[in-house]
């Protein structure tokens, strides 16, 4: 399984956007300082995540999110 995610920095409300095969593992890692955009705007909460099956599919997501459309989406997806 492949998973997307959105973390929110509960120090500066900054979102991060990303892809992992291991959710746990990496939120972690963020929240240990182990992420270069990460390590100076935590700690880091888990504000969304989606699942796929295919790491394509999980990479062409993070992808959107990062664009406008995308950005709209994340707003959209937080709000509900």
């Amino acid at each position: 399984m492949h998973y997307v995610y959105i973390l929110k920095s509960v120090k500066s409300g900054k979102l991060y956007k990303g892809f992992t095969n291991d959710l746990k593992r990496r939120i972690k890692e963020h929240n240990l300082g182990n992420s270069e955009f990460t390590s100076n705007n935590g700690p880091w909460k888990l504000v969304y995540y989606e699942a796929f099956l295919s790491k394509k599919d999980a990479q062409q997501e993070e992808i959107f999110l990062k664009t406008g459309k995308g950005r709209e989406r994340i707003k959209y997806l937080l709000t509900i």
